[in-house]
């Protein structure tokens, strides 16, 4: 089992110090002494006022904060969790994707997934219908950049006549690419593209306005899991495949009733069911509290 935090930006309430140089810097370190496998950052260039009033958050620009941790840390990972692949130009990412690769010595993991914020998709010129057919091909066109030189690409959407673009990722033939999503469709791109799963905890409410499947429990999680070890069968894949998942047992570090034993518990069971990476949630309110969290993670459980 690996573990991943995801930086604890949070509208209206996360410490300001979180996004300054020096906070930033204390954090990924403290993550990295901490036995952490990787930190990550989510995608919010525009989000919808409404949707930050109801309890969502804002974000730093993931490949900006990632290249900035790369020089702060030797061995974290790095983690886009998840890039919103619709919302750009693919060979604009693709391009950023391998800046970070390159900067951090091969440390990048590419989490990808379409969104489900019509008020940031407008925002941002992008077509939300068209979101799962763009990111399909958008996928093919960043594989194609990364890997092909004097590229003849021409999709529905993008294309690249004659074109290349160095410098190339340090990791061949291509970061890893995780698969953000609960839907059989994410399964499905994991086993044609993806190094990858990155289901996330969805209550049924929440799922509606996602427009993803529910899943709350390890129980919810196994016939996933089961679905997607068919597809990658059918698809001749026998490559390792990971899957990025949360731990809700025993609580978060940062909470005063956390139960090391009883998440630990939780974890063997996530384990038995196939998952290999956790992301933990660490508190934004306080930049002294995220880094205690991450100490005592470290501690009481990845030690």
């Amino acid at each position: 089992m690996r573990f991943s935090f995801t930086h604890p930006m949070s509208v209206g309430d996360h410490d300001p110090r979180l996004v300054g140089r020096e906070g930033l810097t204390r954090l990924a370190e403290a993550a990295e002494a901490a036995g952490f496998d990787a930190i990550g950052f989510t995608d919010h260039p525009m989000p919808g006022s409404r949707w930050l009033a109801a309890g969502g958050h804002d974000a730093l620009d993931p490949f900006s904060a990632l290249a900035f941790c790369a020089a702060a840390t030797s061995r974290l990972r790095l983690m886009t969790n998840i890039a919103v692949l619709p919302y750009r130009n693919p060979f604009i990412l693709a391009k950023a994707a391998a800046t970070v690769d390159v900067l951090s010595d091969g440390r990048l993991i590419l989490g990808v997934g379409t969104g489900y914020q019509k008020a940031e998709y407008r925002a941002l010129g992008a077509d939300f219908d068209d979101r799962n057919d763009r990111f399909d091909e958008a996928l093919e066109a960043m594989v194609a950049a990364w890997t092909t030189d004097d590229l003849a690409f021409e999709g529905h959407r993008f294309a690249a006549v004659g074109n290349t673009a160095r410098p190339r990722p340090v990791q061949q033939p291509h970061p890893p690419i995780w698969i953000g999503g609960n839907s059989a469709r994410a399964r499905a791109r994991v086993a044609r593209y993806g190094q990858g799963w990155s289901p996330f905890p969805t209550s049924a409410a929440m799922a509606a306005t996602a427009r993803t499947a529910a899943l709350e429990t390890v129980d919810d999680l196994r016939p996933m899991l089961d679905d997607l070890r068919r597809r990658l069968e059918e698809a001749g894949r026998s490559d390792p495949v990971d899957v990025h998942f949360t731990c809700a047992a025993g609580g978060a570090p940062g909470d005063d009733r956390f139960d090391p034993e009883e998440h630990l518990a939780g974890l063997d069971r996530l384990a038995g069911a196939g998952v290999t990476w956790i992301g933990v949630t660490v508190p934004g309110d306080d930049l002294g509290r995220a880094v205690e969290a991450l100490g005592r993670y470290g501690e009481e459980v990845i030690g």
